[in-house]
């Protein structure tokens, strides 16, 4: 690896860690030596890099850094378009598009000699050539979620029973075949998965759920860290959870 390359590999390792990284993860990743690590930071700092920290403790990056746009690497590139190809063909038509204009918007800024790595790359993906037999719009439910606001749901359990669901949204999650929507269920009064196939219908209600932002996702996380923890003691595979 060049020099510089390696310069721009370390700005990036740092720039997507939020804890202190030590040299030693740096040289790891980039299979270079600790000694080589600390004189290129050292070399960095010197070029004005906001990096912060010193050996054996780790080193930072200030976050208000930035770099010119789209500096992207043959690699980042497929990994760009091998995501967005996946997310072109499972998910609903909104963002298929949005992933097929993002590659369109790189493509027309990436410089010459980087377009084989989007018109041809070297990774792909199978066809989905299942789609999700779903009925409702998943756009509402993503809107949902990134206002806080609860959903209407009726639902079909696996068992075949229609149920009335008031739901608190955490995310969606997308499978091969299928997406699920993880919620708070208001029924169940915990933590549920529901097959977006198996809803019939849902509503965006004008209720919000009354949390601050991020504070759900936080309390999902500790319940699926205590269900990890249950399982584990009990010598079971790990769950995905309790899907209805």
């Amino acid at each position: 690896m060049r020099r510089a390359d390696r310069l721009f590999q370390i700005i990036q390792i740092l720039r997507r860690k939020t804890r202190p990284t030590t040299a030693a993860a740096i040289a790891e990743e980039l299979e270079v030596s600790k000694r080589t690590v600390y004189r290129d930071i050292n070399d960095l700092i010197g070029q004005r890099v906001p990096i912060s920290g010193e050996a054996g403790f780790g080193y930072l990056l200030d976050p208000t850094f930035d770099m010119p746009p789209l500096m992207l690497t043959p690699d980042e590139i497929e990994a760009i378009v091998l995501g967005a190809q996946w997310v072109a063909g499972h998910s609903d038509t909104l963002i298929a598009n949005a992933a097929r204009d993002a590659i369109a918007k790189i493509a027309s800024t990436v410089p010459e000699n980087l377009l084989s790595f989007i018109t041809e790359p070297s990774v792909g993906i199978r066809p989905n050539l299942r789609a999700p037999a779903e009925i409702i719009d998943v756009a509402d439910i993503r809107q949902a979620i990134r206002q806080g606001r609860k959903l209407d749901l009726r639902y079909q359990t696996e068992a075949g029973e229609v149920t009335h669901r008031i739901v608190w949204p955490v995310f969606l999650g997308y499978a091969e075949t299928s997406r699920v929507l993880i919620a708070w269920c208001e029924l169940r009064q915990d933590f549920r998965h529901f097959r977006c196939d198996r809803i019939a219908a849902a509503k965006l209600c004008d209720e919000p759920i009354g949390l601050r932002t991020g504070e759900l996702r936080r309390r999902w996380r500790q319940w699926r860290g205590e269900q990890i923890k249950l399982f584990e003691s009990r010598s079971q595979p790990i769950k995905e959870g309790r899907k209805e």
